[in-house]
């Protein structure tokens, strides 16, 4: 389980996301049935957590199969060029 502004902080060494576009995520993830969230009070303040569902971590490990799929054919494309 884990909050927005952790998604931010932890994500930001790899790409460039803003809070806006992951909470538009989220949320989309939320609808789907993806992740499920939750409040809980942090210092006095209400924070949503956010659990990623059985659902979600199949639809991940798909995506993770087909990124392979796709570097096998970045990778075939750039030999065929001689990029390699």
């Amino acid at each position: 389980d884990t909050y927005g502004y952790k998604i931010i902080k932890d994500i930001k060494p790899y790409i460039e996301l803003s809070e806006s576009t992951l909470y538009t995520i989220l949320k989309r993830l939320e609808n789907t049935k993806m992740l499920t969230v939750y409040s809980s009070e942090h210092d006095g303040r209400l924070r949503k957590y956010y659990r990623i569902t059985k659902a979600g971590l199949g639809r991940l490990e798909d995506f993770k199969d087909e990124w392979k799929q796709v570097m096998s054919i970045y990778q075939f494309v750039n030999k065929e060029n001689g990029d390699e």
